[in-house]
Formats: structure tokens, C-alpha cells, sequence
């Protein structure tokens, strides 16, 4: 048998606690929403490394804070530009 050793105010009050633990995340806006650009260029080379990481890979469109149109054209761009060979897959 478990005893608790809360009170029913108590665990209300912890999980408030741990909320308040974080600051609110600050909402992230598409730079290209903000810039008004309609289309992404894939010679644009340094937009396209600008969402690239170290590694090669893409940056997300949660960490980036893209939208989801931006984030396919953006994939798009560095997709072909990979295959053109002006951006590199894989960073040394």
C-alpha cells in the first residue's frame, strides 16, 4: 500500500512550480514570411548554408522556425544544390 504524502493542495502547487520552472518559449517567424520572398533560390548559397548544420544535415523547421511552405522550398533548394555540387553534403 502507498501513502502519499501530499495534501491536495500540495501537488497542485508543485506542478505549478514546474511549470514556472521555464521561461515561455519566444514563437519563432519564418524569415522568408518576414522578408516577403516568394521563392527560394538554390544558387543562393548563403541562405542555404545559413540551414545546414555542421554535420550536412537540414535544420528543422521547429528549431529554424520556418514555415511548413518555406521549410519544402528550402529542402528543395539544398537538395538540388547538392546535386549540382554547390553545396556540400558533408562539411569537413
Amino acid at each position: 500500500m502507498r501513502i502519499n504524502k501530499f495534501k491536495k493542495g500540495d501537488k497542485t502547487k508543485l506542478k505549478n512550480k514546474k511549470r514556472n520552472m521555464f521561461m515561455p518559449a519566444r514563437r519563432k517567424v519564418c524569415r522568408f514570411c518576414s522578408d516577403k520572398i516568394k521563392t527560394i533560390d538554390y544558387k543562393d548559397l548563403k541562405v542555404l548554408e545559413s540551414f545546414i548544420k555542421e554535420r550536412g544535415r537540414l535544420l528543422s523547421a521547429r528549431s529554424s522556425g520556418n514555415c511548413a511552405k518555406h521549410q519544402r522550398q528550402l529542402t528543395r533548394a539544398i537538395k538540388r544544390g547538392r546535386f549540382l555540387a554547390l553545396v556540400p553534403y558533408v562539411r569537413i
